[in-house]
């Protein structure tokens, strides 16, 4: 019988029998992580279930809890686990997983009606009950067909359609008792690990609430976002009414031709969003002075302000844009973060002062001379480029510190209008698996990097944790301060990024420390049938991240 060599997560070697699975290595050499029950393994730095067969050499790391990884298998899991109780307490109606809230998944039944009380006890107490009987979660591959048939029969359609446009003849599962879902990721070896939930009822549906990451064994206090909540819900009620609510639908769309019409509605419902944001803002026209624009890393931003001015513009506004960057403090001056690496993000890496001098001048009628700052040199100086608010002007800023007052607090909260900016896409993968925002930002990430700064896939990924502590320290905390809301995803925006991500994201090899996120991202993106980016219009958002905008910036 053949063997591999095992190097395991304590550093020393042995060898097993080929097909021996990650479980029986970790029993067999009663590995103990410090850190808590292992939720999966980096086999050769890819993430794998606990049911893996090893079939070459391969090195071993453990994921637990304390780490990003380990923190996405939980939360799969749980939902996972909540499937489960669903389909034992309630068969007849059909649980449809929707969008994050508060360190949490918002559900609802697709019936529409809302939740009792009753109902979201039934399911904890089922889900508790699951975890106590602690019950093997096995990975295993079917046929093609039964995978079809299950999905269908168990009217899980999304799941079913999704299938539709992949041509694998071997699907992997993951079963715990009756339930049989399709694999996105790897889940828990079995359900006695999944201890820390509670489900809240939040109308019409409730939340299926976890651990936050920095706290990854307790339940913190709830936070709710009605801003947010408020923008899915609104653009959950476009994708019913386009008929678009899952990937597999999109790909319908995609394969069938009619997607350049679904592409012209989706960009006029969101053209139209920023119009209305314009009339907000005529509305307080006697008081709201200056647009403060913030959101999270690939947001859209920049293409917003540039949108939003031409639609204030249409109804009389004279819009001046302001550049934060021209703000910086000189380089020496800049605080470090904890790796004592110049931290760009910290509020006060910008000039506030000269910031607030300059702001009070416009809106006392004076002129003022921008500054220049040179990211070269890390210096600033006067830029020759002199402005003023003229009659009807409007200030339009767009930063990542646009909605905490701290960066303006010699303005009046009656002369700021605040909006927030987020790609809060409304698409689920399938019945019971979400997209998460973050990754649609992160890809939108990748290909911008690649395509106007020179950076490859690897960079970005390297980059992506630091900036997602700089929006949960600077951004997040303050999105709730904002007047509006405005989300800059398109539903079928996947469908174009993927065409640029792919290739990118081969570039990423076993050897390299972020392969695990390539794979992950890669998998993903394959759920999307490709759709030409000649249909995206010159003017769309998702422009500023695939080129060939009839913007500039």
């Amino acid at each position: 019988m053949h063997s591999v060599r095992v190097a395991l997560p304590d550093g020393t070697e042995k060898e097993y029998p080929t097909g021996t699975r990650v479980a029986e290595v970790l029993e067999d050499t009663e590995y103990d992580s410090g850190r808590g029950p292992v939720m999966a393994v980096l086999a050769n730095n890819e993430l794998t279930s606990l049911y893996y067969r090893l079939d070459v050499n391969t090195k071993l790391e453990a994921v637990t809890m304390e780490t990003r990884e380990g923190q996405r298998v939980y939360r799969r899991s749980l939902c996972f686990l909540l499937a489960m109780a669903a389909q034992d307490i309630s068969p007849h109606r059909h649980l449809v997983i929707g969008h994050s809230l508060g360190n949490g998944y918002y559900y609802r039944f697709d019936d529409e009606l809302p939740i009792t009380d009753e109902e979201v006890e039934r399911l904890q107490k089922r889900m508790t009950e699951f975890v106590e009987q602690d019950l093997p979660v096995v990975r295993r591959l079917i046929s093609y067909a039964d995978a079809l048939e299950y999905f269908e029969k168990h009217r899980m359609h999304d799941t079913a359609l999704l299938l539709r446009h992949r041509n694998d003849a071997k699907i992997p599962v993951y079963t715990c008792g009756r339930t049989m879902d399709i694999s996105h990721g790897p889940l828990v070896p079995s359900t006695g690990t999944l201890a820390y939930f509670e489900l809240k009822k939040y109308p019409p549906g409730f939340i299926l609430r976890f651990p936050r990451d920095n706290d990854p064994y307790r339940l913190g206090p709830f936070e709710a976002s009605p801003i947010l909540f408020s923008i899915y819900q609104e653009y959950k009620q476009w994708g019913k009414i386009l008929n678009i609510s899952s990937a597999g639908k999109l790909n319908e769309l995609t394969v069938s031709n009619e997607i350049k019409d679904f592409i012209r509605v989706a960009e006029a419902l969101q053209n139209k969003k920023i119009a209305e944001i314009a009339d907000r803002i005529h509305d307080q026209r006697a008081s709201a002075r200056i647009i403060l624009i913030a959101g999270p890393s690939s947001s859209g931003k920049t293409t917003f302000a540039k949108k939003l001015s031409i639609q204030l513009t249409v109804l009389g506004f004279k819009p001046v844009s302001i550049g934060l960057d021209d703000y910086f403090v000189p380089r020496e001056q800049t605080p470090l973060d904890e790796d004592g690496n110049y931290d760009f993000e910290h509020l006060e890496a910008i000039d506030i002062k000269l910031l607030n001098e300059h702001l009070e001048a416009l809106l006392d009628g004076q002129e003022i001379e921008l500054p220049s700052f040179s990211f070269k040199t890390g210096s600033r100086s006067p830029s020759g480029h002199t402005i003023d608010l003229p009659e009807r002007g409007v200030l339009i800023m767009e930063g990542i510190h646009g909605l905490n007052d701290r960066l303006t607090p010699r303005i009046a909260r009656s002369n700021k209008f605040k909006v927030y900016v987020s790609a809060l896409t409304q698409l689920n993968l399938d019945d019971h698996n979400r997209i998460s925002t973050t990754d649609n930002r992160l890809i939108r990430r990748l290909v911008r990097d690649h395509q106007f700064r020179g950076h490859d896939a690897l960079e970005t990924l390297h980059m992506w944790p630091s900036v997602r502590r700089g929006e949960n320290r600077n951004i997040f905390p303050f999105q709730d301060s904002a007047d509006v809301a405005f989300n800059s995803a398109l539903d079928y925006e996947l469908g174009v990024l993927r065409n640029h991500a792919l290739p990118l994201l081969d570039q990423v090899k076993p050897y390299h420390d972020a392969y695990h996120e390539a794979v992950r991202l890669l998998s993903f993106l394959e759920n999307f049938t490709p759709i030409p980016e000649k249909y995206v219009p010159e003017e769309s958002i998702l422009r500023e991240f695939v080129g060939e905008s009839g913007f500039s910036y």
